[in-house]
């Protein structure tokens, strides 16, 4: 763009041996238009050796017209829209391509009434709005939108100075009042005309938004096929004594892009999700609405959805429908020899782990079945492990004892030693690597 309008300046300024007229006009979509370059007898030259290109590319013999020995025009009809918001490059040149005289044209339509503007606030204290620049949106040249505000009742107008953000959105940093309502609209203008859209009313408080809640957390409520547990934290800017806060929370199934919605979880940072699919991947998410207390009777903004997380049901353990029930010691030998598997796999596995869950025994499973190995070492001190339904084998509670020396065989060694609690028999079965 700098580069264009220099081009179009230095043409006018130091080359005064011809010249294009009219100079830089502002025409209408679909305008048609005829320029003349005149050329100084200085040159020794005639204009029926002139050529005319438009931003780079030679234009039509047919389009020029000799007018004198000075003076060469050219048409041009059905003109589009500038292909850069600068300006279109009209050149004159001699026969042998040396520049003689430069136009730039603009090309395009007086903006549209803006329209769709909306602003939200995040902490009271600032003030964000977005609009549309209406249905045909493109100008194609310069054009200014200006956001304007003023107190309703009273006070100065005032502009909107920061539009570094997105395009057609502006920024009020500071120095809003809340409790009083203010006046917000958007101005438009161009060479070719001016619009205003709609001038909204609103209070900041009306307007408050926050970030998405943060820490969502999901997971399963003990041995229910058919529920999960939703945690998530509170926003910050909830914390301001002027707000409270709802909740919604969405949750689909891992192969589906259907959202289920509710709607009413309340102010809580808690909900349970019930009637579920058993064995089964969901995705959680959770937005928030703040709820003005003083001076407001609307419902704030919704925020965005928090990022996805994922969790799943319980399968139905159906290993033992139909079958007779084994012995207590057969049930401690399987179960003692699937857990060195299991732990065995767990030290190559999760480097660095102080909370070990149902998650880490699922993707042994699969390593098992798919007999994948890897190279990873573990090393930890301290291991802390809290496991629900670790196996088909009916436990109750997996957990752990400090890792520390030991002699062994006369040699100082770090033992860890697991418990398991056994559902029938309500014994511990104490394993040590």
């Amino acid at each position: 763009k700098k580069l264009t309008e220099m081009f179009c300046k230095l043409l006018i300024l130091f080359n005064d041996l011809a010249v294009i007229s009219p100079q830089d006009p502002v025409l209408h979509i679909g305008s048609s238009l005829t320029a003349v370059c005149t050329i100084s007898a200085e040159l020794e030259i005639t204009a029926r050796s002139l050529y005319w290109t438009l931003n780079g590319k030679r234009l039509a013999r047919n389009t020029y017209k000799v007018l004198s020995p000075t003076e060469s025009s050219v048409t041009l009809h059905q003109l589009n829209g500038s292909l850069q918001r600068s300006g279109d490059n009209l050149v004159c040149h001699r026969s042998n391509g040396e520049v003689l005289a430069g136009s730039c044209l603009y090309v395009g339509s007086p903006p549209e009434k803006p329209v769709n503007l909306t602003c939200w606030s995040r902490n009271t204290k600032d003030l964000s709005c977005r609009w549309s620049p209406g249905s045909q949106g493109e100008t194609f040249i310069n054009t200014r939108y200006i956001l304007k505000y003023k107190l309703k009742w009273y006070g100065k107008e005032k502009d909107c100075e920061d539009y570094t953000g997105q395009m057609y959105t502006c920024y009020v940093p500071r120095d809003l009042a809340i409790f009083t309502p203010y006046e917000v609209w958007v101005e438009a203008s161009n060479q070719l005309g001016s619009a205003a859209s709609d001038v909204i009313t609103l209070d900041i408080l009306d307007v408050v938004t926050t970030d998405p809640p943060p820490d969502v957390l999901v997971s399963r409520v003990g041995d229910l096929e058919d529920q999960l547990s939703v945690r998530w934290g509170s926003s910050p800017a909830l914390k301001d004594y002027l707000f409270q806060a709802k909740y919604q929370i969405r949750y689909r199934v891992e192969e589906s892009n259907e959202w289920k919605v509710i709607d009413d979880a309340g102010n809580q940072t808690s909900c349970r999700l019930a009637g579920l699919r058993a064995g089964t991947v969901y995705f959680v998410q959770v937005r928030c609405n703040p709820i003005g207390i003083y001076g407001s009777k609307k419902a704030g903004i919704w925020s965005d959805w928090s990022h996805s997380t994922a969790a799943s049901t319980p399968g139905i353990d159906r290993s033992h429908i139909g079958s007779c029930d084994s012995k207590p010691s057969e049930h401690n030998s399987t179960l003692r020899k699937e857990l060195k598997q299991f732990f065995g796999w767990m030290r190559k596995h999760s480097y660095g782990c102080t909370d070990v869950s149902i998650k880490l025994y699922d993707q042994w499973r699969v390593w098992l079945q798919k007999a994948q190995k890897t190279h990873d070492q573990v090393s930890k001190d301290k291991t802390h492990l809290l496991m629900r339904h670790i196996s088909r084998q009916q436990i109750i509670t997996v957990g752990t004892h400090d890792i520390g020396p030991a002699l062994y065989k006369k040699k100082k060694r770090s033992i860890l030693r697991f418990y398991v609690t056994h559902k029938k028999e309500n014994q511990k079965i104490c394993l040590f690597f």
